[in-house]
Formats: structure tokens, sequence, C-alpha cells
């Protein structure tokens, strides 16, 4: 191989790897979801009734929650101590009833087959999103936090345009959630460690770039 061809070589190369970088989201992010199908993933229906590949699709690099049946997608692998991102969004053509509700589940704790299962939700829903929850814990369970709608509301797109939120989990329980990069919530959790997984609660929401950096 000569001088030339061996330079061209080395310039592929490092824009390959500056393109996987990038889309893993880079600064020591992973990818969770290769944006082509749900390996790495598994999923759940209410009472085991529907069927899952109605519930969750992948199209355009996109994974597609329908909304029905009610249930999630999880992750395989289990996380404690990390830094989670996603993008997401409401398509427009939602029933008018809709309350564009969705949320990411944290800490998800056995047994998994139940919906909802015990775990920490950050709120999915489009008017409290990054709202802290806990699903699966006794009725009426709450959290200490320091939810602000005023930043929330300001930081928040459209709908149906893409959205990013980041939340990190620390090894004393404690979440802190970012929507478009503005800190928005934190709250100190009574768990710390579980896969994660997104809902399907009755309206249509896209997720992408879901991406994950686990701290020493």
């Amino acid at each position: 191989m000569n001088r030339k061809h061996l330079m061209c070589l080395s310039a592929f190369l490092a824009f390959s790897w500056t393109l996987m970088t990038s889309r893993a989201g880079g600064d020591g992010f992973r990818p969770l979801f290769n944006g082509k199908d749900l390996t790495g993933w598994k999923t759940v229906t209410k009472d085991n009734k529907g069927n899952p590949a109605e519930m969750v699709t992948v199209k355009d690099g996109e994974i597609q929650v329908s909304g029905f049946p009610y249930g999630f997608f999880y992750s395989e692998q289990s996380f404690k101590n990390y830094v989670l991102r996603y993008s997401w969004r409401y398509p427009k053509e939602q029933p008018e009833k809709t309350t564009m509700n969705s949320g990411l589940l944290m800490h998800i704790q056995p047994p998994v087959e139940q919906v909802w299962p015990k775990s920490i939700e950050p709120q999915g829903r489009y008017k409290d999103h990054g709202k802290l929850f806990l699903p699966g814990f006794p009725k009426g369970s709450t959290l200490e936090q320091t939810f602000d709608e005023a930043k929330q509301q300001k930081a928040i797109k459209p709908a149906e345009e893409w959205n990013t939120t980041e939340v990190t989990a620390k090894p004393d329980g404690t979440v802190e959630v970012k929507l478009n990069g503005q800190p928005i919530n934190s709250a100190k959790t009574p768990l710390t460690s579980g896969p994660v997984g997104f809902q399907s609660e009755g309206a249509r929401i896209h997720f992408k770039d879901i991406v994950i950096k686990q701290m020493p």
C-alpha cells in the first residue's frame, strides 16, 4: 500500500470513528438502541394480552410505540450509577382525548412481567415531563423532589418535535432530570439499580438516540 492510499485509509478510519462516537452520543456514551431492531430489549404487555410486535416497532431508526396494549419495553442489562440520554416525540396525529402519556422506568425490580413493575419513573407525559413517580410501590408513595414546572415549561419543545431527556442515577439513589439540557428535577429515591424501560401508555410516542454512560 503506497503512502497516498495509507493516508486515505487513515482518514476514512478516523471519520468512521468520529461518526460512530457521534451516533453513540460521545463523551463516553454508548448506544442502547442499535437503530435497526430491538436487540438487547424485551417487551411486556399488560396481563400478557395484545401483540408486543404491534405495541413496539422499529422504523426509520426509531422505536415507535403505539400506546396499546399497555406495557413497556426494557433493557436486558441492569445498570447503576449512570447517565441515560434519549430523544422522544409524540407524532401529530393523536386522538383528541389523548393525554400524550408515556414514561421512563429506571431501576426496574422483579417481577418485571407486571404492569407496572416496581421502579422509579421520570414522567414521560407531555404536560409534566420529568416529574418523578414510584410505580409498583404502595399506593400513595411519593418523593420529595425539586420539580420546577416553570423551568420545565420553558425547556420543553412542541410535542411533535424531538425533545431530549437526560437522567442521572447516582449510587445513593439520587435521580436528576434534565430536559433539552436544562435541569428540571431531582430527588433521593429508594432504588439504585436495575434495567431501564419505556412505557406504552395510551399514546403513540417515538424514541431514538438512546445512549448511556456508566460512571466509575
